[in-house]
């Protein structure tokens, strides 16, 4: 093997080894800001409407990390739950928005969205874990823009391809809240 393909294989592993503590990272910080998960339930710092503002240090971390969460549950099903988390990533170069759906959603069908009942599009499923799957978006001006004006969300999931279930959520104090987040 040669020094230059040696040095290639190098900068490769880095790059996955750099990948992989960011996937780390990203997952501690979505498990500590889950209101559900077991053990890291975070401090409610403020409420802003029907949203609320938890914080927690993950361990390592050298600050505290909040998100704004609000969660609800179907109105024809009370067992299926979903929660949404708004929050910055570290670096506060990036907007997220995360959503926990119940176990036994319709993986390629994806998570719709709907504002103040206009279609806003679909967002993949990036993982199942234990308490539910997970659609990630990054979110823009655009669409903070959007859910900063609107006044209802409706997030729907699938079960079957005909079979949607659609969970209204109160935008109520959203743009309030998200401004506070450190």
């Amino acid at each position: 093997m040669g020094a230059s393909q040696s040095l290639a294989g190098r900068k490769v592993l880095a790059g996955y080894l750099s990948a992989a503590a960011l996937i780390l990272a990203a997952m501690l910080a979505f498990m500590l800001a889950l209101p559900q998960a077991a053990n890291a339930q975070g401090a409610v710092r403020s409420v802003h409407g029907d949203w609320q503002i938890r914080c927690d240090t993950p361990p390592g971390a050298q600050s505290e990390q909040c998100a704004l969460i609000q969660s609800v549950v179907a109105e024809d099903r009370s067992n299926a739950g979903l929660t949404v988390i708004v929050l910055k990533t570290a670096d506060q170069k990036s907007r997220l928005m995360r959503v926990v759906a119940p176990l036994g959603v319709l993986l390629p069908s994806g998570l719709g969205l709907k504002l103040d009942n206009q279609d806003v599009g679909r967002a993949g499923f990036v993982r199942c874990l234990p308490n539910g799957c997970v659609a990630e978006v990054v979110m823009d001006d655009k669409l903070l823009g959007q859910l900063k004006t609107a006044k209802t969300a409706t997030f729907i999931i699938f079960e079957t391809p005909e079979e949607g279930i659609g969970f209204p959520l109160s935008l109520n104090g959203l743009g309030e809240g998200y401004d506070k987040l450190p």
